[in-house]
């Protein structure tokens, strides 16, 4: 099997392997795809929460999807983990070096166990700089909050702080339901002023670790290999529901997803 896509992933790094960096790879290799990445950040975590946060450099970030995309152009970047204003100029000057079309962003704001993984001035400035350079947002809703100051309490709360992030200058938005107290999963994807609800049982579970990242990765793979966007995010979504019902239960904390439950092993190789 040859990789269907060639997909950038700019994001931070999470030692325990089910958010971040590795879930991205994970994601990107299991749906058919080659992932390349530029590190923005290392942490020390596990299922518990986050010890500690290491910054990677500006100008290495830079250097890492500048050098790696001059050689092998990828088809779709996913944006992840963006930590401080000066990283945040640093991917906006490259992109526009790159100038690849499909982007998805990840507006990574807050760890599963809470840790704030982003200061107010970087808010600001991926507010009224990045999100207009990318094709699509996707916020949970604690970020979608926290970008647009507006309480998310109903499904129709969702709808309008869609709207109020496409007015920011975001081209599509995709909100993630999973923080609201229901029965059923539902999902906001906001395009053209085109609303699209995408409904699934919910899983009862803890172990929920790193499915934004392995949402938006999936969306970028899916978009990279000619999907529509409305298309890859439905996709994407149900191969993260997928993952969290297969969760392999590791941890003490909130363990990770199944990033491999799409993967078949052919017989000449178990």
């Amino acid at each position: 099997m040859k990789p269907k896509s060639k997909i950038l992933i700019i994001a931070g790094s999470d030692s325990s392997g089910g958010a971040g960096i590795q879930a991205d790879i994970k994601t990107v290799t299991a749906l058919g795809s080659y992932a390349m990445t530029a590190i923005t950040a290392v942490t020390s975590q596990n299922t518990t929460g986050v010890k500690s946060i290491s910054s990677i450099s500006s100008k290495e970030i830079s250097k890492q999807i500048e050098f790696t995309s001059k050689d092998i152009k990828p088809d779709a970047i996913k944006i992840g983990m963006l930590h401080s204003v000066e990283v945040i100029n640093a991917v906006l000057k490259s992109l526009n070096k790159i100038n690849v079309k499909k982007i998805i962003l990840d507006p990574v704001m807050v760890a599963k166990g809470g840790t704030k993984l982003i200061d107010n001035r970087s808010i600001k400035i991926l507010k009224s700089k990045l999100i207009k350079k990318v094709s699509l947002i996707t916020p949970n809703i604690p970020e979608a909050e926290i970008l647009t100051k507006t309480k998310i309490v109903t499904e129709d709360d969702m709808i309008r702080v869609a709207r109020i992030l496409v007015s920011l200058g975001a081209k599509n938005v995709l909100i993630k339901g999973g923080h609201l107290k229901s029965r059923i999963m539902r999902d906001i994807f906001l395009s053209k002023n085109k609303i699209s609800i995408f409904k699934n049982k919910k899983i009862n579970t803890k172990n929920t670790h790193g499915t934004g990242c392995t949402l938006s990765s999936a969306i970028a793979t899916y978009y990279s290999c000619g999907k529509t966007l409305k298309k890859s995010c439905e996709m994407a979504i149900k191969y993260v529901n997928h993952s969290i019902g297969t969760g392999p239960k590791y941890g003490k904390g909130h363990g990770p997803i199944n990033h491999l439950s799409t993967i078949n092993i052919n017989k000449k190789f178990r």
